[in-house]
Order: structure tokens, then C-alpha cells, then sequence
């Protein structure tokens, strides 16, 4: 047995799993120290008066005016939560009755040819206005309460429900179509067991750019004589010359949207998926 040669250990290779855990861990240490840095030299610019306090408060200060901001309605009258809520019933009631009008009405356009050819110089007319431009008439209208702010919202979120939708059942496989017809489907049985379930991936892609279409107009929105909501909190802090709470009002607005955005991913992940399987 002392005889018998031993075979020199060769190293294993590691594998493509851990290959791409050591990269990406690499790419995320990378972007968490450039993200440090950026705020570090945020700090400094700021510590070292290179830009003025009303011009651009640092990081830290953030922080205590948004912990400040959680239970302190001082200076625009209400706490961060409160503004947080009143913006949220504005955006959703916007974007809820843009998509409950908006999707179906896509959907008719795309798959029968009368709704079509009458709706789309409408639509066609009033798609390249932006929703701004409608406040004006927003006033007269609706007056300066949550209707006219929805009702804004609701233009910047029904552009994109309605061309997606569009789109999508628009790509429906047409042998799909025939294969219904062939085994008696109706016209209409054909649009909601074949067309709808088809053009699911392309409603969700609408229903975020909605999303997004709402919230980005939340701004604008809430200049119509509001006393509450983050578009309200921005625009009391360029009033009262607070970049503190006109970043703290951004950054929330930007965290909400997120949130909501990651949720409406949850759906689309576990709806389509279902609509696929039935298929």
C-alpha cells in the first residue's frame, strides 16, 4: 500500500451559480460605495457653503426634517402621513377611473372595427393635449375640489390604458381567433376567452405607464388651491424657501410610487400567470 501512487488534487471550478453570485455581490458593493460617495461629497458641498442653505440642505438634514416631518404638521400644516393619504385618494381615484374606462375601451377598439373607426379621431384629437393644459378648463368645470384633481390624473393615465390595450388584442394570434370560430366560438366569446387573456401582457405594460403617468402628474395636480398632499407639501417649501421639504416631499413621492409600482408587479406577476395557464 506505500507503494501506490497518489493522484495530485485537482481544483474544481466553481460553479456558473456561484460564478454569477460573486458578480453580482461585486456590481452591488460597487454601487453601494459609489452611492456613499455621492452623499459624502452631497455633505461636504453643503458643510463647506459651496451652495447656500435655501438652495441645498445636506443629507442629514433630510433625515431629521423627514423624522421631524412624521409627527410635526409644522410648517405647512400637516404631517407627512396626512399628506401622504390625501395625495394617495387623489392619484388612485384618478388612476382607478382610468383604467376602468380606459382598458375596456382599448380593448373594443382593437377587436371590433365600428368602435374604432368612431372613436379614434376622438381619441386621436385629444391624445397629443397634455393634462396640464386642461386645468384651466379642469376649474370651470369641476371647480377646485378632488374632482377636478382626479379629473386631471385621470387624463395623464388614460392615454397610455388605452393604447396599450389597443395594441395588445390587436396581437392576437389570428389562428387562435379562427380556431374558436371553427368550434362555434362567437364574436364576443372569441374576444374574452381568446383576445383578452392575448392581450394581458400588454394591458399590465399599460397599466404601469398609467401608474407612473398619475403619480409624475400628482404635481401638477394638486395646484388647483390644495391644502394637503405632497404636491401641496412642495409647493408650501418653495414658498416658505425650505429646500429640506421640497426634497422630503420628492424622495416620498418617489418611495410611493415605487411601492405602488412593486405592487402593481405582484398582480401582473400572478394574474397573467394564471391567464396563461388557462390557455
Amino acid at each position: 500500500m506505500e507503494n501506490v501512487c497518489k493522484l495530485p488534487l485537482i481544483p474544481r471550478e466553481p460553479t456558473p451559480y456561484i460564478t454569477h453570485l460573486k458578480a453580482a455581490a461585486k456590481d452591488n458593493t460597487i454601487s453601494i460605495i459609489s452611492f456613499l460617495a455621492f452623499l459624502i461629497a452631497w455633505e461636504l458641498v453643503c458643510r463647506l457653503g459651496i451652495i447656500g442653505p435655501y438652495q441645498l440642505v445636506p443629507p442629514s438634514q433630510l433625515v431629521s426634517t423627514f423624522i421631524m416631518k412624521l409627527t410635526q404638521a409644522n410648517p405647512d400644516g400637516g404631517t407627512l402621513f396626512a399628506h401622504t393619504k390625501a395625495s394617495l385618494i387623489v392619484a388612485l381615484t384618478g388612476f382607478g377611473s382610468a383604467v376602468l374606462i380606459g382598458v375596456p375601451l382599448g380593448l373594443f377598439m382593437g377587436w371590433y372595427k365600428p368602435v374604432d373607426i368612431m372613436v379614434t379621431p376622438i381619441f386621436d384629437a385629444v391624445r397629443p393635449i397634455p393634462p396640464i393644459a386642461w386645468i384651466p378648463l379642469a376649474i370651470i368645470w369641476l371647480g377646485i375640489g378632488l374632482p377636478a384633481k382626479a379629473f386631471i390624473i385621470w387624463l395623464a393615465a388614460f392615454v397610455p390604458c388605452v393604447i396599450n390595450s389597443y395594441t395588445g388584442i390587436k396581437l392576437t394570434n389570428p389562428v387562435l381567433t379562427r380556431v374558436a370560430e371553427i368550434y362555434g366560438a362567437s364574436r364576443w366569446e372569441a374576444f374574452y376567452k381568446v383576445g383578452v387573456p392575448s392581450a394581458i401582457p400588454m394591458v399590465f405594460t399599460g397599466l404601469k405607464l398609467s401608474l407612473n403617468a398619475s403619480w409624475t402628474t400628482l404635481v401638477a395636480a394638486e395646484l388647483l388651491a390644495a391644502s394637503e398632499g405632497l404636491g401641496y407639501l412642495i409647493q408650501m417649501g418653495r414658498r416658505l424657501s425650505m429646500p429640506d421639504i421640497i426634497i422630503v416631499g420628492m424622495l416620498t413621492i418617489g418611495f410611493t410610487g415605487a411601492m405602488m409600482s412593486w405592487g402593481l408587479n405582484l398582480i401582473e406577476a400572478r394574474f397573467a400567470s394564471s391567464k396563461r395557464v388557462n390557455l
